[in-house]
């Protein structure tokens, strides 16, 4: 959703006060998220030292690396996002690849999203070849001292086509070529079939079922080509239905949606709580498991709250986006 929304809104600007516009506003984006991305690191560093007294082993492992090498070297690995830590790595993530938007964008205006789609293409394959070892292999050569493990879950040069893939039919929408409606419909019984049976093999894992030589294929982290089929199937049958689906948009879910970065971050902060509160145990036991979540729903709607009035107050005549693409050219 984020990719899709960057093309939509930062191609407009792009057509409307050029491209130099364009780029100033997502480094303006980038660095927004990237200051996010400090605050939630300094919060879990300045946290670290009451973490490493108490029986708390969750939250230790999360910042074992921290522990390993001392607070200067972990805070200046982290600035650079190098080192990612579970939990916290989903926004350097993002910050990487917002800050390469602007030149994807440019070189999509010069040389076409073809050549910029397949090339992306290749490094997801790749990516399940074993890119990011190799790419690791290499730069640990040079010198880099982070363990694979701590420079994130997430493997960047499979996710990648995601975040192109969104800023491309985020582009397209903007073009008004984007017949996502009339495409969704086409494969809504094929994809309801698919995302049933995903669904029941998902729950079936917990039943002692073995994926064997086909585990790759569902791997999260490298983002296997199952994900890829389940996440196609999934968003099509969100847009089929999307008519019936905004029944369920009553306003706290609205206005939480309006205020993701912020609410991410709360929520963050909310999942260091539960691990916190957990110790020794798998799960949060005891009166704790409701009041964590009641607790945790309020806080975010409270901030996403705040958030949105601040936008409204900073707004003079906020611009409408449909929810729905052209159902054709």
């Amino acid at each position: 959703m984020s990719a899709l929304f960057t093309g939509l809104i930062y191609f407009r600007t792009a057509m409307r006060e050029g491209y130099v516009e364009m780029r100033q506003r997502l480094l303006g984006r980038t660095l927004k998220i990237y200051g996010y991305h400090l605050l939630m690191v300094g919060v879990a560093f300045l946290l670290a030292p009451l973490i490493a007294g108490v029986n708390h082993p969750g939250l230790h492992n999360l910042l074992d690396f921290y522990f390993s090498v001392g607070a200067k070297h972990a805070a200046v690995d982290a600035a650079l996002l190098g080192y990612r830590p579970p939990l916290l790595d989903i926004l350097p993530m993002y910050v990487i690849f917002m800050g390469l938007t602007p030149l994807i964008l440019t070189m999509a205006q010069r040389i076409g999203w073809r050549f910029i789609l397949t090339g992306s293409f290749t490094l997801w394959l790749m990516a399940q070849l074993g890119l990011r070892q190799l790419a690791y292999d290499w730069i640990a050569n040079a010198g880099l001292r982070i363990p694979l493990n701590e420079m994130g879950a997430f493997d960047l040069w499979a996710w990648q086509i995601v975040w192109l893939v969104g800023l491309w039919c985020g582009v397209r929408w903007a073009q008004d070529d984007l017949p996502i409606t009339e495409w969704a419909g086409k494969i809504t019984a094929p994809a309801a079939v698919i995302v049933l049976v995903l669904v029941g093999l998902r729950y079936s894992l917990n039943y002692g079922v073995d994926l064997g030589r086909f585990e790759p294929f569902f791997d999260k982290w490298h983002l296997g080509v199952v994900r890829l089929i389940e996440f196609v199937c999934v968003a099509s049958l969100l847009i089929r239905f999307q008519p019936f689906l905004k029944r369920l948009a009553i306003h706290p879910l609205v206005i939480i949606g309006q205020a993701s970065l912020p609410v991410f971050c709360t929520h963050v902060v909310f999942c260091f709580l539960g691990l916190a509160i957990m110790r020794d145990n798998p799960v949060v036991v005891g009166w704790e498991q409701i009041a964590l979540p009641v607790l945790t729903f309020a806080a975010l709607y409270g901030v996403a709250k705040r958030a949105v009035e601040g936008k409204k107050k900073n707004r003079v005549a906020p611009s409408r986006i449909a929810l729905a693409p052209a159902t054709s050219r």
